[in-house]
This record gives C-alpha cells, sequence and structure tokens, in this order.
C-alpha cells in the first residue's frame, strides 16, 4: 500500500487520539493534515510499524498544538466547551470510548497540563503501556508512570459516570422537549437532578449565559425561558453528539446550537449548549471515533 492508503486506514484512530487530546476538532483535523504532509515526506516502506510511528507523530503534533490552543482559551469569551462531534449510535457500545469523549470528561481533561492529558489518554482509553508511552511522548518511563499516576488521581477526583442506556436517554430527551416547548418549568424540572448545570458556549459571537447555570430551578426556567423565545419555523432533531442524546436546534438554513444531555440515575446531570458558529461548521459530519483493533491496541 502506499502511503495514502496507509494513512486513510488508521485515520479514524489518529482522529480519535488528537480530539481527545485536544478536544476541538478544527484543531484535529490541523493536527492530522499536519501529520499526513509529514507521512507523505519519508520513505513509509522504511518504517515497521505504521501505526506506532503515526500515533506518535500525531500525539507530539497535537501536544504542541494543545499549548498554543490553550493561550488561546484563556482569553475566550464565556464558557469553553469542547468542540461537539456528532457520532453514530454504535459508538456507545464501546463503554470506555463513550465516556472518553463525553462532555464532562473532556472538561476535566481540560485541567490537565498538555503531557498529563496526552499520557491519560494513552494510557487509559487506548491501552498502552508506560514505556510505549515514553516512546511516543519522548519522555523516560518512570517519568510517565509519575505522570500518569498524577493523572489518574486527579481525573478520578473529578469523574462521573452516566447511564447512557438509549432506551432511558431517549424517553428522558423527549419528556424535556414537550416540556420546553410548553413552557412547563414544574416537568423540567422533575427531570433533572437537584445539582444540575447549564453551560453555554457563544465565544462571544451570539447570545449565550457568559456563566454556568446552576440548579435544577434555575436551569428550568432558563431552558423555558429560551425554548419561549424560539422564532416560528425552529427545527429540532434528536441525534447523538460525544456518544451521548443531543438535539440539532436549526433556524433558517443553518445549524443555531446543539445541545448535549448528561443523564445519570434517569435524570439530567448536565446540559451543554454549544452554539458558536465556528464550533458548528462541520457539526454535522459523522465521525468515526474508534480505540483500534482489539489486536493492536497494545502494540
Amino acid at each position: 500500500m502506499g502511503p495514502e492508503e496507509i494513512f486513510g486506514d488508521y485515520r479514524a484512530l489518529l482522529f480519535t487520539v488528537a480530539y481527545e487530546i485536544l478536544g476541538s476538532v478544527a484543531d484535529a483535523e490541523d493536527v492530522l493534515q499536519d501529520s499526513y504532509l509529514r507521512w507523505c515526506h519519508i520513505d513509509s516502506s522504511t518504517v515497521t510499524n505504521p501505526r506506532a510511528y503515526l500515533v506518535r507523530t500525531v500525539t507530539r503534533q497535537a501536544i504542541n498544538e494543545l499549548r498554543t490552543a490553550r493561550r488561546r482559551r484563556e482569553a475566550y469569551v464565556g464558557s469553553w466547551l469542547p468542540e461537539p462531534i456528532r457520532t453514530a449510535p454504535d459508538a456507545s457500545a464501546d463503554s470506555l470510548l463513550a465516556e472518553s469523549v463525553s462532555m464532562a470528561m473532556l472538561l476535566v481533561l481540560e485541567t490537565l497540563s498538555p503531557s498529563e492529558r496526552a499520557v491519560f489518554v494513552l494510557y487509559e482509553v487506548f491501552g498502552y503501556s508506560h514505556r510505549e508511552i515514553g516512546e511516543l511522548v519522548g519522555k523516560a518511563e518512570p517519568t510517565v508512570r509519575q505522570i500518569a499516576h498524577r493523572a489518574r488521581e486527579h481525573v478520578q477526583a473529578r469523574r462521573r459516570r452516566f447511564d447512557l442506556s438509549p432506551d432511558t436517554a431517549t424517553r428522558i430527551v423527549d419528556r424535556f422537549l414537550r416540556a420546553a416547548r410548553t413552557g412547563d418549568v414544574e416537568a423540567l424540572m422533575e427531570l433533572m437532578a437537584p445539582e444540575v448545570v447549564h453551560i453555554s458556549d457563544g465565544g462571544g459571537r451570539v447570545s449565550a449565559a457568559r456563566r454556568p447555570i446552576t440548579g435544577r430551578t434555575e436551569v428550568a426556567r432558563y431552558v423555558a425561558g429560551i425554548a419561549g423565545k424560539s422564532a416560528a419555523g425552529v427545527r429540532v432533531a434528536v441525534t447523538r453528539y460525544n456518544a451521548l442524546p443531543a438535539v440539532e436546534v436549526s433556524a433558517g438554513t443553518g445549524l443555531d446550537y446543539v445541545l448535549l444531555f448528561e443523564i445519570e440515575d434517569a435524570a439530567i446531570r448536565a446540559l451543554y449548549a454549544v452554539r458558536n458558529p465556528e464550533k458548528l461548521r462541520t457539526a454535522a459530519l459523522v465521525r468515526q471515533i474508534t480505540r483500534g483493533k482489539d489486536d493492536e491496541w497494545k502494540r
């Protein structure tokens, strides 16, 4: 196979690695493009393990890109959310992968340093050993082991596991939409956990709450208020983003925002509304995410 075909075989895996390290589709695609150009400028026939070579290239490029992205995010207007990806229904079948791309997990990963984030993702999600990660990120195995331990403790202290039952999720989302359309605050409150949070990301480009809204009463009133202001002709479609139940809200000819639901114990624990147009340009494109073939995870 030529370099293009080899890269294509691993593209879904490489995108997943880059996206989990960066939390941005645009940045992940930039990293893949740069990595592809680097791959095309070497003699691929001399590479004994293309998968390891490409994962190493993408990982190092993603770490460098994340350092730059962090500086941009410090000046971000309002709440920042990861760029959502539309995922196929079967993405939830791999529970570890589904959790790793959830909004809740991606936000926790944002609190890690770039090196910690890469090590955590490679070890916990993709199953690489500390020695292999050392080769991928250019660090000694004992150092990687320490980073992995520190990152794992940090994530475990903040990690929340959610109920991803498709039937439960569909039922709750349908009830949520009916209550929102009719402005039924009490019905909305019944669907929410007491500590529910609503986070909106407008990036300073469109109207959105600048700070997270917390508490069942406050969130229910906010949702009912937003739904009541919706113009005629608004279209709502139930789908899945980041392996979670979500709705696409469209107005006119474009996508207005994506609302993702985090559900646990049959109650909505978090709502994430992504409204920044920059993050919605390719949102409707279904992305294939994967950890690769079982027999390749630890090569």
